[in-house]
């Protein structure tokens, strides 16, 4: 693999980031830059459109390969590195080569189902693969478990709630687990009533009182649908029929994840909430790192609370349970009508509650397909995406 090494002789580990410039790819690179010199070494970079923070990273980190997702944006990219000596592209195909270059570690954080190629391709390698784009298991699980075992991969869970019971399950069987417990904050409309969640706008949606996040997985967090698409993705990735994942509401976000064995006992991770801890987890892993992270002070937080999810004033997490339970590509219908419903919320041609109700009316239409393939996966996305159209205009 072309391994480097760092300034006391330790082997430097290659990386790639696919999302560079969105929030978990800043807070990678946050944690690379606080590492020991030479610890990392940064192999390609990947943005979907933001040119200007991506070729701001990519004069300082020198990567191999610099790429911007959207084939219109590389003359910018083109221009901002001229000079630079830099190697770089735009468009699908090298958003492929990227994710396809020598890589000891990927970061895969492109948002939606747009992550699925580049994140199969990142499986290819055989190496470790922190998987952030939780759409990806969502749309494709089968297809992507399957790339995983067949190359010897190893997929580290990113989402703070996946990490919290990944690290909570080591050194325990599937056989002596009872459940496992999703948590959620409740997002910036738990406490709103009826009256109150007709009327949400776009800016409401997106200002979660507890996690810095893009706007589209803010919009899901107020929706509860981003807990519904957790617990799809606990399904995969940890082997665990629906009946034994729960969600619990947890306002202070403390607790990310427990896990409930069959003697009884419980245990639980903790911690700020601050995506840099699961991301130093995966990213020195089987390791542990030093991560400027604030430290939780359990004094000063002095309660923790949690509550069951109302599924009847979000009914989103209870659609993401019941694609799950229909199988098939139920759940690829369910994530592809509502990137479309978000999208249309934040550009202002639907409500906040129109968001669930056009998932459902598309699942209602669509029910459970089977898919075998990823080809077949995109064709039912885009299906799926056509009907939610179709709502969307009749409404």
């Amino acid at each position: 693999m072309g391994c480097r090494f760092g300034n006391d002789g330790s082997v430097s580990k290659r990386i790639t980031i696919l999302g560079a410039t969105g929030s978990v790819g800043r807070s990678t690179v946050a944690l690379i830059d606080a590492a020991p010199a030479g610890a990392f070494v940064v192999v390609a970079l990947t943005a979907n459109r933001d040119v200007a923070a991506l070729a701001a990273l990519a004069l300082r980190l020198r990567p191999e390969l610099t790429v911007v997702a959207e084939a219109e944006s590389g003359p910018a990219l083109r221009d901002a590195l001229a000079g630079s000596g830099l190697r770089h592209g735009a468009g699908a195909e090298a958003l492929h080569e990227a994710a396809s270059l020598a890589a000891d570690w990927t970061m895969a954080a492109i948002v939606g189902a747009a992550g699925l190629r580049p994140t199969l391709a990142a499986l290819a390698q055989g190496r470790i693969v922190a998987l952030a784009n939780k759409e990806a298991l969502v749309c494709a699980g089968d297809v992507m478990l399957a790339a995983a075992a067949a190359s010897g991969a190893t997929l580290l869970p990113v989402d703070s709630e996946h990490n919290a019971i990944f690290q909570a399950l080591q050194g325990h069987g599937l056989d002596s687990v009872e459940k496992i417990v999703l948590t959620a904050s409740g997002g910036p409309c738990r406490l709103m009533d009826d009256a109150a969640l007709a009327a949400v706008t776009p800016a409401q949606a997106v200002n979660h009182p507890v996690w810095s996040m893009g706007a589209k997985i803010s919009v899901d967090s107020a929706t509860m649908m981003n807990k519904g698409l957790e617990v799809i993705e606990a399904a995969r990735l940890f082997g665990l029929p629906l009946h034994r994942i729960e969600v619990l509401v947890h306002p202070q976000s403390a607790v990310h994840g427990l896990v409930q064995f069959t003697d009884g006992s419980m245990l639980a991770q903790l911690g700020s909430p601050d995506m840099r801890t699961p991301i130093a987890h995966c990213l020195a892993w089987p390791r542990r790192m030093v991560a400027d992270v604030p430290r939780l002070d359990l004094a000063a937080l002095a309660r923790l609370d949690f509550f069951a999810p109302d599924t009847k004033r979000f009914p989103a997490l209870r659609l993401a349970r019941e694609a799950l339970s229909a199988g098939g590509g139920a759940p690829t219908i369910l994530n592809a009508a509502n990137e479309v419903a978000v999208d249309a919320f934040l550009g202002g041609r639907l409500s906040f509650l129109g968001i669930a109700d056009l998932v459902a009316r598309v699942l209602d239409r669509l029910g459970a397909p089977p898919v075998a393939d990823l080809d077949e996966v995109f064709a039912l996305d885009a299906v799926a995406r056509r009907q939610a159209d179709g709502v969307l205009a009749a409404a």
